[in-house]
């Protein structure tokens, strides 16, 4: 992997490699699948590229790892994220499907991280995630557990800020059990839920609304931090 996504590649590019490596290589084989076997979390999948492509470019176009700065600024999104999701990875009716999943947030990680920076902790931003269905909840921690993935190469630009798995980039660290098996052990759960047509549904709008999401809060870290700088 640090041979075809070194840190001189631009993100977005290095991102999609991380992310098609998971998906198709590790978990799915997608080329000796056959087309009417697709799973859940394989639809999930290509129904939320549009709105993952473009938050990736949105990302690319902050550069968070240029400066200690901006990453900073890119840790308040991602603080604000985890924050707003807290609530369902604490969700009894979702912990009694995936047993782990209190364990799997990574609000205190992120706010540690902002601590170690000396960031004042962001206040709640209008509009998050309130009171989904269980199948739409599902649909957003689709997506939080799946940016683990991309973790992977992201803790690796942090190390050039001096950030590591122990400061300032604890939510970037390796999850207890691997990146690849916790996926997998979720992934699977997930695929084997019984889902109604109108669940199928709730669940892929919450996964699309959980990039959207990302990205109104990924605007609202550096737009703020913007205007707080002396004119």
């Amino acid at each position: 992997m640090s041979q075809t996504a070194s840190p001189h590649k631009p993100f977005f590019y290095a991102f999609a490699l991380l992310k098609r490596l998971f998906y198709k290589r590790l978990i799915y084989k997608e080329d000796t699948m056959p087309q009417d076997s697709i799973r859940r979390s394989q639809r999930l999948n290509q129904i939320t590229h549009g709105p993952h492509e473009q938050l990736d470019k949105a990302v690319k176009a902050n550069a968070p790892f240029e400066t200690l700065a901006s990453y900073t600024r890119f840790l308040s999104a991602q603080y604000l994220f985890q924050q707003e999701l807290k609530v369902l990875y604490n969700d009894p009716r979702l912990s009694a499907l995936i047993a782990d999943l209190p364990e799997r947030c990574r609000a205190e990680q992120a706010k540690a991280d902002l601590k170690d920076l000396g960031t004042v902790i962001p206040a709640p931003v209008t509009g998050g995630v309130d009171a989904p269905s269980q199948a739409e909840a599902l649909g957003w921690l689709f997506v939080s557990e799946g940016s683990k993935l991309g973790a992977a190469f992201l803790i690796k630009r942090a190390q050039a800020l001096n950030l590591s798995e122990t400061f300032g980039a604890r939510h970037l660290g390796e999850p207890v059990g691997g990146r690849a098996e916790g996926w997998k052990r979720f992934i699977r759960i997930l695929d084997d839920l019984p889902l109604s047509e109108a669940q199928e549904r709730e669940i892929d709008q919450g996964a699309v609304a959980a990039f959207e999401r990302f990205n109104v809060l990924l605007e609202h870290a550096y737009a703020s931090a913007q205007q707080a700088e002396p004119a």
